[in-house]
């Protein structure tokens, strides 16, 4: 399952045409008070170096977290196994069984007819 990683930004593709149009009124346009054109790029590129980041980390958890499922499936197999060797070699009906996880074949409810409706 891997989780969703976010391709674009909606912010960061206004700002990129932003620029853009920005450029194209001055090169060197500034309005004083860090608002020019050099502080809003290193903005707008250091917002995408997050970004791929961000989607980088992502891949590397859905390897991490594909690893854990696929030892975690080999753990439920050995659960399994372990309890069918247990009740292979002392019985379903045996302590040893009990104590291991199962349930006892005396201990198990069975089932009623249900009642006809008259």
């Amino acid at each position: 399952m891997s989780r969703k990683r976010k391709e674009s930004s909606g912010d960061l593709d206004t700002a990129r045409g932003r620029l853009a149009g920005l450029q194209a009124i001055d090169p060197a346009l500034d309005f004083g008070n860090g608002k020019d054109l050099v502080n809003y790029q290193a903005l707008i590129t250091d917002a995408e170096t997050a970004l791929a980041s961000y989607n980088t980390r992502l891949a590397e958890v859905d390897e991490l977290y594909n690893n854990f499922l696929e030892k975690e499936r080999s753990v439920a197999a050995m659960n399994t196994e372990m309890l069918s060797s247990v009740r292979g070699v002392y019985g379903r009906d045996s302590d040893e069984y009990e104590q291991a996880g199962g349930t006892r074949t005396s201990e198990k409810k069975r089932p009623r007819p249900a009642a006809a409706n008259v």
